[in-house]
């Protein structure tokens, strides 16, 4: 089964969480071929019920002790800015779309997916803006993303 995993962290990302399950959003990943989403959903106000909806199947979780499982079941993880969530997702070789949380004060975060994305590494958008075309660009780009990422961590 085709999956997305979404992470935030220890944080809140409510602004994501709605954003990644919204029905609009939910056609688009159905549209690309997935089937089921998995939201890590931190500290947020925001966790959606479990649904086997027509378009996608959603559950969700606040904490584990680890998301490598996650990480390994996703074909695409869509995360926060954090540098953990990045580095372990990219140690995977699984694609990425890195989402700024513009909330956060002395946004550190961003800086890092820049860089991030200026190296070729993942994909950055926000909630406002770009998220639903970096999922629907994200198979092309990160088929040559992914092999450039396996041959870095190997480094």
């Amino acid at each position: 089964m085709k999956s997305v995993f979404v992470t935030v962290g220890t944080t809140s990302f409510d602004d994501l969480i709605a954003t990644v399950s919204s029905p609009a959003a939910l056609q688009v990943l159905r549209s690309r071929g997935y089937e089921q989403l998995v939201l890590q959903v931190g500290r947020g106000a925001l966790e959606p019920a479990p649904s086997g909806s027509a378009a996608v199947a959603v559950e969700s979780f606040r904490f584990k002790d680890s998301l490598a499982r996650d990480l390994r079941r996703a074909d695409l993880v869509i995360s926060h800015a954090g540098a953990g969530s990045c580095l372990e997702t990219l140690e995977e070789g699984k694609p990425l779309i890195v989402v700024i949380n513009e909330k956060l004060m002395d946004n550190h975060q961003l800086e890092l997916a820049k860089q991030l994305h200026r190296d070729g590494h993942v994909l950055c958008c926000n909630c406002r803006y770009g998220a639903a075309v970096a999922v629907l660009t994200a198979q092309a780009v990160f088929s040559t993303v992914t092999q450039g990422v396996t041959t870095l961590l190997k480094m």
